[in-house]
């Protein structure tokens, strides 16, 4: 009987443990009810096939137009600059197999999406284009050796921002970054969970949030089901979806998050 006791004990200290390990912000950002219900453009409304490149400043004015809020994409050229693009390399969009780090500025505007007469834009050229029109999820792509310089500077520009955003990353120092340096903006941990590992299927990606307190989750919604995912809203997580492809999709999991990242076709308000 002692020993079933002890037994108890242990694992009521362990679910307490890792409840403290993947609890969310208490706190209730006051950005958060600007992305209730919000259907946010994954980079932009973009077109690929119809010479409308994804975070393009095309993709982006199409989405203001719209009403729609977008999420989009930064990262560190060689000479500090920040752009916008999701991938590392040119390759996919450019055409070219270089990384976005190795080149300077001046280098990248070489360079066009698609095939079209769009160029990568910049940060700020991107903010200027937005002025505050619409909601926006900044997801921070941050090389592990330059994480805190690119936070450091994205932050520097979006202190002259007046409009709504929020930060995110699935990299949890960016997040743990603001609550830092930071921590009055709104800020998210993007999440998945991953079927390679049992503790990375059940006990996810979260097990950072006792550094980073994230205010909200970004999450894949093909894995909604994942017990660290219900957990996360069990315990009061205000939770964004990615990345919803279609309106049977989005019906599916209307009840299942908070906001939509959606591409590729029209949501539901």
């Amino acid at each position: 009987m002692t020993a079933f006791l002890i037994f108890l004990g242990v694992c009521a200290v362990l679910v307490l443990i890792y409840l403290f390990l993947v609890f969310p912000a208490i706190r209730r950002h006051e950005y958060r009810k600007n992305l209730k219900g919000a259907l946010i453009a994954h980079r932009g409304l973009f077109d690929n096939d119809g010479g409308i490149p994804e975070n393009s400043m095309d993709a982006f004015a199409r989405a203001v137009a719209n009403g729609y809020g977008i999420e989009t994409d930064i990262r560190l050229t060689k000479d500090g600059e920040i752009v916008i693009h999701h991938d590392d390399s040119l390759k996919r969009l450019c055409g070219e197999d270089k990384k976005i780090y190795d080149l300077s500025l001046v280098e990248l505007r070489e360079y066009n999406l698609l095939g079209t007469d769009q160029k990568i834009p910049t940060f700020k050229e991107f903010l200027r284009l937005i002025d505050g029109k619409v909601p926006l999820i900044i997801e921070f792509k941050a090389d592990t050796f330059k994480c805190a310089s690119l936070c450091e500077k994205a932050n520097e520009i979006l202190k002259d921002y007046k409009g709504i955003y929020t930060v995110q990353s699935f990299d949890p120092y960016v997040v743990y970054w603001y609550k830092k340096n930071d921590p009055s903006v709104c800020r998210g941990q993007l999440a998945d969970a991953y079927k390679d590992t049992f503790l990375r299927r059940f006990l996810g990606t979260f097990l950072y949030n006792f550094l980073t307190r994230p205010d909200y989750i970004a999450f894949n919604h093909n894995r909604a089901d994942s017990f660290s995912y219900r957990l996360q809203r069990l315990l009061g997580a205000f939770t964004v979806g990615w990345t919803f492809k279609s309106l049977e999709e989005q019906d599916k999991r209307k009840k299942d998050f908070d906001s939509y990242i959606f591409e590729g076709f029209k949501p539901h308000n």
